[in-house]
């Protein structure tokens, strides 16, 4: 018999803006965070460079306000930039007190790195395995927390809404959860519902990310009514590791901060032809211009060289990337590291306030699947784990403050599969998730037409029509699922991107490769467009 729950506070997702919330919220409330595998297998896992933060005397909250907003080339909303940089030490020092272990230098002071786009040194990191370091940390304390209770091998449906039970009001009250163990459907209710599901790069046939950055958080509050914005910003990791054997492995930007210089195959360098900080340059400059330079020579990768510093220093800061490289026969302290631009951050995503609050009463978004606003036309290197505390732990403020008048959520009705049927055609499935991450790779990625854009438009169509006779008509499962929510989030980055009529930040179009005098959002409302939703 599949089972229900009820809890106060229902968070799906178990990052580090998940986490943040979790761990911020009032110890008596009954709180669930929900992972599709282990705890710790999201994309914070896997950040390696660190979190951007003012933390150094020479350094001011007015220069990181300033940078950020260059780097989001004139559409970052310049009130969410300050509320995010002026709560960064907090943030940072509630992580310390957590006990996460920064990286210290020789005078026992943390030791601060720079990355491209930023003027000073602020990006405060353990090692590079940041990600690992604040994930696994924020993991004990949550299970060392009576009120919270984690639930892996779970992957979210549908959000439960009073529109769907036919109730007055707006309000989230839950989620249809699979349970990837026996593959039933779970009832999961709750007075707040919090999406913390990452981005979408899964879309994309070479992506940074883990296998779980499917667009689900998005795709359902999307699909429960709320508005999303910019969804044509993907940010291409100009650095992922090319390797047959190495699977979306990121080469951090911290190895250019650090001194690494790109390299054509011949041994040259080429960024100072692109852009004035050459290496530094802000990361929608840096892949195109190694793009542009693939393209051009034909070749099927560049070369990042740090072996000019010493061997010692190499090892010392960036111990992983060492081994991870040395275990595919590339040794950094001698030789230049293989890399290709790949799919890594969504900048856009569902639109909320400076409480995380989204369209849907009662539904939060936090990190990577939320529009802040923060990001504008392209993220800078290292507020995005900023960005997951600050919002995260203004949610768990804004959930504390309210829940005294938020009442219980009302009865909903068991997932219905007495209409399904198993599937014996799960080939469908494999097929229309090469197709789509093929199309979209070649026809909405780092450099785009309006041509290849509307051919993916019709690609779309066809693949949302035939996933969603398959998804009416067989049992669910986690493969069925993610290409349901990538199909219809490749689909908005679609239409966003034919909006565009522009150039700016990381959408670039060979047709309109100037900038609009005006900088607007691109701002979609579920009403409009047609959705997957049964």
């Amino acid at each position: 018999m599949p089972q229900s729950y009820e809890y106060d506070v229902l968070i799906i997702g178990s990052g580090a803006a998940g986490l943040t919330v979790a761990l911020n919220l009032p110890e008596h409330l009954r709180v669930c965070v929900l992972s599709k595998t282990d705890i710790t297998s999201g994309a914070t896992l896997w950040a390696q460079g660190g979190i951007a933060a003012v933390l150094d005397d020479d350094d001011s909250t007015e220069d990181h306000v300033k940078d950020t907003l260059a780097a989001g080339a004139g559409l970052c909303h310049e009130d969410a930039v300050r509320f995010t940089v002026e709560n960064g030490r907090d943030s940072i020092d509630w992580l310390i007190n957590s006990g996460v272990n920064f990286t210290k230098d020789e005078n026992a002071h943390f030791h601060l790195t720079r990355e491209g786009g930023h003027s000073h040194r602020r990006i405060i990191h353990a090692a590079d395995a940041t990600g690992h370091a604040v994930s696994t940390t924020l993991a004990e304390q949550a299970a060392a927390q009576s009120n919270i209770e984690l639930k892996s091998g779970r992957v979210a449906i549908d959000l439960i809404t009073h529109r769907k039970l036919n109730l007055p009001g707006n309000r989230c009250v839950g989620a249809y959860v699979l349970n990837l163990e026996d593959n039933h459907v779970e009832l999961f209710r709750a007075r707040f519902t919090v999406i913390a599901t990452g981005g979408a790069s899964k879309a994309y046939r070479y992506t940074t990310n883990p296998d779980g950055a499917s667009g689900d958080g998005i795709a359902m509050a999307w699909r429960a009514g709320c508005r999303v914005a910019n969804m044509e910003f993907n940010q291409f990791h100009p650095t992922c590791l090319y390797h047959p054997h190495a699977k979306s492995f990121l080469i951090t930007e911290a190895v250019r901060g650090e001194g690494g210089l790109l390299k054509l195959p011949d041994g040259s360098r080429f960024m100072d032809r692109f852009d004035e900080r050459a290496e530094l340059a802000p990361r929608d400059i840096v892949a195109r211009a190694i793009d542009h330079e693939m393209k051009r020579l034909g070749a099927d990768h560049l070369l990042l060289d740090i072996s000019h510093k010493p061997a010692d220093f190499i090892r010392q800061h960036f111990p992983t990337i060492y081994e991870k490289c040395l275990g595919f026969g590339i040794d950094i302290t001698k030789d230049p590291i293989p890399v290709v631009p790949a799919a890594h951050y969504t900048c856009g995503g569902i639109m909320t306030d400076e409480s995380a609050r989204s369209d849907v009463n009662d539904l939060y978004v936090v990190g990577e699947a939320a529009f802040t606003g923060l990001h504008g036309a392209n993220r800078m290197a290292s507020n995005s784990l900023l960005e997951c505390l600050v919002y995260g732990r203004s949610a768990a403020t804004d959930i504390a403050q309210r829940e005294a008048q938020v009442p219980p959520a009302p009865e909903a009705p068991a997932w219905d599969e007495s209409q399904v049927r198993d599937s014996d055609e799960d080939v469908v499935i494999s097929h229309n998730w090469d197709e789509l991450r093929h199309f979209m790779w070649d026809y909405v990625g780092i450099v785009r037409t309006t041509k290849r854009l509307q051919r993916a438009k019709h690609r779309v169509d066809l693949l949302s029509s035939e996933i969603g006779e398959f998804y009416n008509n067989y049992r669910v499962s986690n493969d069925l699922l993610e290409l349901r929510n990538l199909v219809t989030v490749a689909d908005l980055i679609i239409c966003s991107a034919l909006q565009r009529k522009e150039s700016r930040g990381l959408h670039y179009t060979l047709d309109y490769p100037g900038l609009s005098s005006e900088a607007k959002d691109t701002v979609l409302v579920p009403t409009t467009y047609r959705t997957l939703a049964p």
